[in-house]
């Protein structure tokens, strides 16, 4: 392990790694990622739905997405690997006016930061692209063709083999155990591998944020909470190009993953832990609210054993937390995703680059987004959270 760098990445995946590239683009070369596993993504960057959308409710979470989803369409060319993106849309479908109007203001917001591809669409456009949806109670809903998938860990990858190729250096099986500090700041980690003296660390430990930050001093509003998938055997009976389809009424949500569908819910009983075994009584509880909105679900088949469950890092307001930590010199945060981790990589990595190199970003107000926003009372909440 190296003696000293520049700037210490505690945390290998996309949000890391795509950090790294961005300061290493930028100049700043001399850049260590710190991943405590064997292998990168094996956190909660492996076992994301992957989904990338612009339609949120807040214009920093959509400007953040307006950087992020042309990045992951260029990726290829860019960075020279491929990042899976498929513009094949998310759908949102609404069964009252309560939740229509919902949409309605978002779709205003979204227009006014920039998002020219969203649209209000009706009961028969939603019909016409999902023929499969049970629509006697849909009145209406939203569509944003340029909202789709990406491969998680491919674009952990790309990131981390371009910031490699540019400098940066990556420590696997290197667990951070203490962050140093003297008068000036901080001045180090140790690390399961050896310690490296730096000035500037980055917090970019994803559900773990919180637990590496206490090492430092520093209290940082970040929950652990489980989110289950579930994959189908192949299905043919839904379009593989079908969009990623949201139903308000449930939050039940699906999209095309391999020959098959990708089910997902937020169940609300579940309560912030670091438990990451997959639930097999959620099976039914999924499949119950899927075949309630989509009937041929009924004919579809599922390997529990083929199920996952991954972290979602919570903040009270569901934006992330960016920027330096007060009164801790050389300390960053990058973390509190609130589930959009993957979709903001590369949007985080332009952000927090900026904020380390110049102390300022043109991205976004990035005020907005600091540490000391929850202390102040200026927390923004993001509702479109799925």
């Amino acid at each position: 392990m190296v003696q000293s760098a520049e700037v210490v990445i505690v945390g290998g995946g996309i949000v890391g790694a795509s950090i790294a590239y961005h300061l290493t683009s930028a100049g700043c070369r001399d850049v260590v990622i710190l991943e405590r596993e064997s292998h990168q993504g094996k956190g909660s960057t492996g076992k994301s739905m992957g989904g990338v959308r612009a339609q949120f409710s807040t214009p920093s979470s959509i400007r953040m997405s307006l950087y992020s989803i042309p990045f992951f369409r260029d990726f290829e060319e860019r960075l020279g690997y491929p990042s899976g993106y498929r513009p094949q849309g998310y759908l949102l479908m609404a069964t009252n006016q309560r939740q229509m109007g919902y949409l309605r203001s978002n779709v205003v917001i979204q227009r006014a930061s920039g998002l020219e591809t969203v649209e209000l669409v009706t009961t028969e456009d939603i019909v016409r692209t999902v023929p499969q949806v049970r629509a006697d109670d849909i009145v209406g809903g939203t569509f944003c063709s340029t909202d789709g998938f990406v491969d998680p860990y491919s674009v952990m990858t790309g990131f981390t083999l371009r910031a490699c190729d540019q400098g940066a250096r990556v420590f696997r099986d290197a667990e951070v155990i203490a962050i140093d500090r003297d008068s000036n700041g901080v001045s180090g980690v140790r690390t399961s591998a050896g310690s490296i003296a730096t000035r500037t660390v980055v917090n970019a430990t994803g559900a773990w944020s919180a637990r590496v930050a206490k090492m430092a001093g520093l209290d940082l509003p970040v929950e652990p909470l489980r989110r289950m998938l579930v994959p189908t055997e192949p299905f043919d009976k839904i379009s593989h190009g079908a969009p990623m389809t949201i139903d308000l009424a449930t939050g039940f949500h699906f999209r095309p993953e391999g020959l098959g569908l990708l089910m997902a819910w937020c169940d609300p009983e579940e309560k912030p832990s670091f438990n990451t075994n997959f639930d097999r009584a959620f099976v039914e509880k999924v499949l119950t609210l899927g075949v309630a909105r989509v009937p041929v679900l009924e004919q579809v088949e599922v390997n529990p054993s083929r199920a996952w469950a991954g972290l979602y890092e919570m903040t009270p307001d569901h934006h992330p937390i960016l920027g330096a930590a007060p009164g801790i010199a050389g300390l960053y945060l990058a973390s509190g995703f609130s589930g959009h981790g993957v979709m903001h990589s590369p949007a985080t990595g332009k952000i927090m680059a900026d904020l380390i190199l110049k102390g300022t970003t043109d991205l976004i107000d990035a005020r907005l987004l600091d540490y000391n926003r929850f202390a102040e009372g200026r927390m923004i909440q993001e509702t479109a959270v799925f």
